[in-house]
């Protein structure tokens, strides 16, 4: 897609529904590599905490995998990941747990620099992609050009250009019948989805108003500049807080609950969005780079609907990490951290579902879908929760309201050009008032 496509609000409900709004199964038998007896080489991209845990998850998931090669835009990161992974795994076996994959990287498959993706895509069935935000849409489209499988980690973009190379994306690899597993977690986590299939089921009625919040005490402890560092490095090392590379916290972090926003409206856009935030409390050191350390967004939707999200990084301060749906009948608080899951009103409800790890849970589901030969698709979904959240950030940052058609439209391109270690602009705060949406 492209902006000269007029994509509006109706065609992205459509699409929705035709790649599957909540991670639709499609049927018929795909290649060879489905069969059981067959072993799935698996790659990673970003070989950080995330990617370690991801590589885990994968080798759990299918006991006939195998970690077969893996890529950093750093050296060194690659074997201290790796060994990690394999302590891992060898501690689940001696603790009884059940077979897993096996990892296998050898020293040619282990490759360094902004290239690295395409060497992993190339040398594997299943690619997982935990890289910083800015490098997913990018390495995304290459893994579903060359026909594989991926689980991409949350969220998919930092910009509207990215969210339609997504799309894009998402659409191909539906045409190829190639699986595709976003890392919106909470989907895949037990007592959510029963808490949302009750929710939808009318458990409190007519859903009106939607609240949500991310509120933590910080983030990740920034890295000091050392002298040998270039621009690009001393940016990549602290991407968390630079626009550019993660979105700012509202689309890095807090987007989890944004995402129970767009889950909770069956994934229908909101129309407009109002948006306040700033940076109050976080020291102004270069390592911090120009995100805003607060963010409060109003969405508003087509039928009079509202749904209000709030995030910040205040050191001193409660975190609180809820959910709030507001109906004709009703109220449904839902709490994950605490495992509070109730409705009240005419129809009193409280869950049941076991907890469950949610991480594994992805991964489960996703290597069954290859095995089964019914690809799970959350392109669509994934795409339109980055989407939001980049929307409340244009918001705040702009000080203006962004309708969901000026979002998607945005020109707006945080990454013009080419990645490659040396210098490297560095953004500044955006001032509402002054800084223009584009």
């Amino acid at each position: 897609m492209s902006t000269n496509d007029g994509i509006n609000r109706r065609d992205f409900v459509k699409a929705s529904a035709a790649v599957g709004a909540s991670g639709l199964l499609a049927s018929s038998a795909l290649g060879a590599l489905t069969k059981q007896n067959d072993t799935l080489k698996v790659g990673v991209v970003g070989c950080g905490g995330r990617g370690t845990g991801a590589m885990v998850q994968a080798l759990k998931a299918d006991a006939n995998t195998v970690l077969w090669s893996a890529g950093e835009a750093f050296g060194g990161r690659i074997e201290n990941s790796l060994d990690h992974v394999q302590n891992i795994l060898l501690e689940h076996a001696e603790e009884g747990g059940l077979p897993t994959g096996k990892v296998d990287v050898d020293e040619s498959r282990r490759h360094v620099g902004f290239d690295a993706y395409e060497k992993v895509i190339a040398e594997c069935d299943v690619v997982l992609l935990t890289t910083p935000p800015a490098f997913r849409p990018m390495q995304l489209a290459a893994a579903v050009k060359a026909g594989k499988h991926v689980f991409c980690e949350k969220p998919v973009a930092v910009d509207a250009p990215g969210v339609r190379s997504v799309l894009e994306s998402a659409n191909l690899a539906k045409r190829k019948r190639l699986s595709l597993m976003s890392g919106f977690c909470w989907r895949y986590q037990n007592q959510c989805r029963e808490t949302m299939l009750r929710l939808h089921d009318g458990g409190i009625g007519d859903l009106h108003t939607l609240q949500t919040t991310y509120n933590t005490t910080g983030w990740v402890r920034p890295n000091a500049r050392e002298e040998s560092w270039s621009d690009t490095e001393f940016q990549l090392r602290n991407w968390q807080y630079f626009t550019p590379l993660s979105g700012d916290h509202i689309v890095e972090q807090a987007v989890h609950a944004i995402d129970w926003i767009a889950w909770a409206m069956r994934d229908v856009p909101p129309a407009r969005c109002y948006a306040v935030g700033g940076r109050q409390t976080r020291p102004d050191l270069p390592e911090t780079g120009n995100v805003f350390d607060h963010f409060s967004v109003t969405y508003e939707y087509d039928d009079g609907r509202r749904g209000y999200h709030m995030c910040r990084h205040w050191p001193n301060t409660p975190s609180d990490n809820s959910a709030y749906f507001l109906g004709s009948k009703g109220n449904c608080t839902m709490q994950p951290w605490t495992s509070q899951h109730e409705m009240s009103g005419e129809m009193p409800w409280r869950g049941e579902a076991g907890g469950n790890d949610m991480y594994q849970q992805e991964h489960d589901e996703l290597f069954a879908a290859i095995r089964s030969g019914h690809p799970v698709n959350d392109g669509v979904p994934m795409a339109q929760t980055t989407l939001m959240a980049i929307m409340a950030r244009q918001a705040a940052y702009t000080g203006q309201s962004i309708t969901w058609q000026q979002a998607l439209e945005s020109e707006e391109n945080l990454n013009p050009d080419v990645f490659a270690f040396g210098s490297r602009p560095t953004p500044s705060v955006a001032v509402p008032g002054n800084t223009k949406f584009i």
